[in-house]
């Protein structure tokens, strides 16, 4: 024991007392229980027990030593995102160790704690680094505050890092917009594996909102980490693995400072790897051995650290093609295809096109600062009938550009149908009859066959709709053609 335990005696001595009003305070409510994790480093065990005890009630991982020897190897077995520190250990002192790897991969916060009001000592641990200095004896009141407020500090630069790398949503974050029978299955869907740790493959066309999906998947789990989207796309094969999985000082060529990798922002949470099929291959190795051993190796490190991150995975491509094609590898395919949620593209939900524009137009509106515009009936059909090859995303930027002129953009959506090459105007030779019933037969297949909604679309009545309907079945039923 070290000598300076002796003064420390005072310290101990009404722990127990104060530990049990502290659990009967109300003020133990205030804190939720986080996935931070705290590594406690004093060689008196009473004050080690205390401490224990108290911060296991709002942190779930807290983790005690008796040295900095055996500090270090913790340290070097797992992540801590805080350490409270004897100053006065045996052997090495508490600013020492702080010294030994501040130049490594520091990246947590220091609170030190000592018996001695020594100045100088107090000095070079803030110099250091260190978070705060704490005198022996101290209240829990005042050890739970500081360590709120370091957690808080950490709680903010991972939202603010997760924030700086965030594309922009195709929708509003409040949720996912449509009423399609396509859509409604694939909700259901969401809401079924999203309280699972299974891994989770989105498979969709371009634009057509599989980052929304992941969101929605984050939030119907109850996870208390953060979500965090990555384009796996946009990063150089070079950087792809410190970007992920973090590195040391000095493991390459710029590496100035150490760097939490993706996977530590995310612990607890969710991380979301979009465009996975771009991932290089041997990076997609090294993402496999992460995913089956749910820990990660820093660039430039030899150790493990242990990760809690649920994985969803996202792909515009047949992953099973690329597997064929060997740009994807075989073990991390089957790895990855736990659960598939495929997004139908936007012309196949053709229901969903009038509540997303409603949506984006209020939306954009405000953002824009510009007033909505209406839609005739003539730009409904158009929206309707247009084959949307860039799904939500092209509709969204049909919508701002709508607002941005005042109108509604004709030469936006092509006369032709690129995806189908079928027209959508009329032959010159149809008569209005002609036109009239090709025109009420394609709103009711876009109404799902709903008269109510298809009458309204046309700007009819419902029984002027079912008259004339009756009447071509009349026609039909006789042998006669209205052409």
């Amino acid at each position: 024991m070290a000598m300076c335990s002796i003064h420390e005696k005072d310290a101990v001595e009404n722990l127990d007392t104060e530990y049990s009003v502290y659990r009967n305070s109300e003020k133990k409510k205030e804190i939720e229980k986080t996935t931070y994790s705290i590594l406690i480093v004093d060689d008196e065990a009473g004050i080690r027990d205390f401490l224990e005890r108290s911060l296991r009630k709002a942190y779930s991982h807290v983790i005690v030593a008796s040295s900095a020897e055996e500090a270090e190897e913790l340290r070097q077995q797992h992540h801590f995102d805080l350490f409270i520190v004897d100053i006065c250990l045996p052997g090495c002192s508490g600013v020492d160790w702080l010294k030994n790897f501040v130049e490594q991969d520091w990246q947590s916060d220091v609170i030190f704690m000592t018996a001695f009001a020594d100045v100088d000592k107090a000095i070079e641990a803030l110099r250091l680094g260190a978070s705060d200095f704490i005198l022996k004896p101290f209240r829990l009141e005042q050890m739970i505050s500081t360590v709120k407020r370091c957690v808080e500090k950490r709680r903010l630069m991972r939202e603010n890092f997760v924030l700086q790398r965030r594309i922009d949503n195709l929708y509003s974050p409040e949720g996912m917009i449509g009423h399609s029978n396509l859509f409604l299955q694939l909700c259901q869907m969401i809401t079924r594996v999203a309280p699972t740790p299974s891994v989770v493959l989105v498979e969709g066309e371009t634009g057509t909102g599989k980052e929304l999906v992941a969101s929605a998947i984050h939030k119907e789990s109850g996870r208390k980490g953060p979500f965090v989207p990555v384009n796996c796309g946009a990063i150089s094969p070079e950087l792809i693995e410190s970007e992920l999985f973090g590195h040391l000082k000095g493991a390459f060529t710029g590496a100035q400072k150490a760097r939490d990798g993706l996977f530590s922002y995310a612990d607890g949470g969710t991380l979301f790897l979009d465009e996975i099929s771009e991932m290089p291959l041997l990076m997609q190795a090294k993402l496999l051995r992460a995913l089956e051993e749910k820990s990660i190796r820093p660039v430039g490190s030899e150790r493990e650290i242990s990760v809690d991150v649920r994985i969803v995975a996202a792909t515009n491509r047949n992953l099973e093609q690329a597997k064929v094609d060997g740009m994807f590898r075989e073990d991390l395919f089957y790895r990855l295809n736990v659960v598939k949620l495929a997004i139908p593209p936007l012309r196949d939900r053709r229901e969903d096109i009038v509540p997303l524009v409603q949506h984006f137009s209020q939306m954009l509106a405000r953002q824009l600062g510009m007033q909505t515009i209406p839609f005739d009936q003539a730009d409904w059909l158009e929206l309707e009938t247009h084959s949307w090859p860039g799904n939500v995303r092209e509709l969204k930027n049909l919508v701002e550009r709508c607002l941005l002129l005042g109108v509604f953009p004709k030469d936006m959506l092509s006369a032709k149908d690129e995806q189908s090459g079928n027209a959508l105007g009329y032959p010159a030779h149809w008569n209005l009859e002609t036109i009239e019933r090709d025109h009420i037969e394609k709103v009711l297949a876009l109404s799902a066959g709903n008269k109510t909604q298809a009458a309204e679309k046309l700007g009819v009545s419902r029984k002027t709709l079912t008259r004339k309907i009756q009447f071509w079945q009349k026609l039909e039923n006789e042998g006669l053609k209205s052409v």
